[in-house]
């Protein structure tokens, strides 16, 4: 007998596509996308798009420009407008299972059935009236034109349980939870019993998403049962934060649109949020496949983590300065080397910057007015003399050093700003090379 062979990972992200992407649910797209990677499967996007009134395709081809710009490309996209015939299979073969019931009640009339029940310390939970209704009861409301949501009836009988991915072992009394509403008066669906037709549809073998959905995920592991199938692995991560509250669509909601025209890199983004709430540190990194090694759902605490966007400026700057030059030729000025790429990109905030010093490399450079001229004239002798190579800067220093008796600032700023226009920037060791011998004359007898 053949051993036994798991289901190769299939994680999803599911936003509703009406706004753009924030901070928070790009972190729980990465590590999503990272979880369908390090396991050598298959990441889906699911667009929640059942809210017809506010969901755009604006909104949802900006989900899908985002997550290309961050490299987190889906393997397959799913709407949920699109799969209405599947939700209502699937209710169908709930309520012939007694596990979807009809009910009447108006909000003000649930509203009160609460307060009576808080007012008796009970738990504010459905009371399951409409179990009692009859058929004939049903049909009168039907021909006064009454229309009915429909409910999940919860198994009360059975305690919830399974082993989060994140918070370890959860526990939940089926008594503190109402019987869910999944269809509207008006035929419109709620979250609750197409995500989980969805789930079973697409195959997905694991679900990543954040701490405020651990309730729905205690009802919908009953929804699994229900309709015969397996649940998928769970984990919920902590919520992010701003400086003093609970991120959301208000707090880091300027998003890629605002980091891009930043010119904050992407990997940066993505090296910022995979980290955030481990108990790795934050590092910068090349490419999105630089943090599958360390990736781990283990390593995400309990606690919130904070997230400040005035951190990916700094981080993204570090990974500038260790992409290699097949990562950004495409970005780069045209007339830009690799060498040049090299010789700069240590010194760089944002890629935009790489132009600024191909524009000096290139020359011309604002001409140095200060009283080195005579210093500069002597350098200018010595370095016609000396043979070019990329080792010239190192070479022509040190014989300056020893005719002139210059060492440190007085030494090595003249020349800098003779050679570049500018009294800080680069290594010249790797500039000169660059400039090339001719121009660096020029420059320096100007």
């Amino acid at each position: 007998m053949s051993a036994y062979k798991r289901p190769m990972t299939v994680t999803r992200f599911a936003p509703s596509p009406t706004g753009r992407l924030h901070a928070g649910n790009i972190r729980t797209a990465l590590v999503n996308w990272l979880l369908a990677r390090k396991g050598g499967g298959r990441f889906v996007l699911r667009l929640d798009d059942t809210d017809a009134a506010r969901s755009t395709e604006a909104s949802a081809q900006s989900i899908r420009d985002d997550l290309d710009w961050l490299g987190l490309t889906p393997d397959a996209e799913a709407r949920q407008s699109d799969r209405f015939a599947l939700y209502e299979a699937a209710l169908e073969r709930l309520a012939a299972a007694g596990r979807a019931y009809r009910a009447y009640e108006t909000p003000a009339e649930l509203e009160l059935k609460r307060r009576v029940q808080q007012a008796r310390g009970l738990p504010p939970v459905y009371d399951r009236a409409a179990l009692a209704l009859t058929e004939a009861d049903h049909a009168d409301l039907a021909a006064s034109g009454v229309l009915p949501v429909w409910r999940f009836r919860l198994d009360t009988e059975v305690p919830i349980h399974w082993h989060d991915g994140v918070r370890g072992a959860c526990h939940f009394d089926t008594g503190s939870l109402s019987d869910p509403v999944v269809r509207r008066a008006d035929g419109s669906w709620l979250y609750m019993l197409p995500s989980v037709v969805d789930d079973i549809d697409l195959g997905i073998t694991d679900i990543v998403r954040g701490e405020d959905h651990v309730t729905n995920s205690a009802i919908q592991l009953q929804m699994f049962e229900a309709l015969g199938a397996p649940p998928p692995r769970l984990a919920h991560l902590a919520l992010l934060t701003g400086a003093d509250a609970a991120l959301s669509k208000r707090i880091g909601s300027e998003g890629v649109e605002a980091w891009r025209a930043a010119g904050v890199e992407p990997q940066a983004v993505a090296a910022l949020l995979a980290r955030l709430g481990t108990s790795l540190p934050v590092e910068p990194v090349a490419a999105l496949a630089d943090l599958l090694p360390g990736f781990d759902l283990g390593t995400f605490g309990r606690a919130p983590a904070r997230f400040d966007p005035g951190d990916l400026g700094a981080l993204s700057a570090r990974s500038l300065h260790i992409l290699p030059f097949d990562a950004v030729r495409d970005r780069l000025p045209p007339a830009m080397t690799e060498a040049g790429w090299t010789a700069v990109r240590s010194n760089l905030s944002t890629l935009a910057e790489a132009a600024d010093w191909q524009a000096v490399i290139e020359g011309p450079v604002p001409a140095a007015a200060d009283e080195n001229g005579d210093f500069r004239r002597e350098a200018a002798a010595l370095l016609s003399g000396i043979e070019w190579d990329q080792d010239v800067w190192a070479r022509w220093v040190g014989v300056l050093k020893a005719e002139t008796g210059r060492k440190g600032k007085a030494l090595f700023q003249p020349l800098r700003l003779a050679l570049t226009g500018r009294d800080h920037g680069p290594e010249m060791a790797g500039l000169l090379p660059l400039i090339g011998r001719d121009a660096a004359l020029e420059r320096l007898a100007k």
